[in-house]
């Protein structure tokens, strides 16, 4: 089975940017100690501090949804409600 692989955009809204940022590096730290976490990185746009993008890589879909229902990701989600604009999320399939 190959890696799972996951790009995310979150938009914070412009007066929450230093809370959504504290929180996700928060998450970051958590999730890297995950089982099945090979990467998670998060990327600050520099153009715009308020739009985060998240490159991660897991070993399984299983672990990713293991990883969602953690109390640190349950924690992440409480402490940014209604503080995010907009959030995308892509798996892909690597081509080539």
């Amino acid at each position: 089975m190959s890696n799972l692989i996951l790009v995310a955009k979150v938009v914070a809204k412009n007066e929450s940017v230093e809370l959504v940022k504290s929180e996700l590096l928060k998450l970051v730290a958590l999730a890297r100690e995950e089982e099945g976490c090979i990467q998670y990185s998060c990327h600050e746009d520099k153009s715009d501090p308020a739009v985060f993008i998240f490159y991660e890589i897991w070993e399984s879909q299983a672990l990713l949804e293991k990883h969602m229902a953690t109390e640190g990701f349950k924690a992440y989600q409480k402490a940014v409600d209604g503080h995010i604009a907009e959030k995308v999320f892509n798996k892909l399939t690597l081509l080539a």
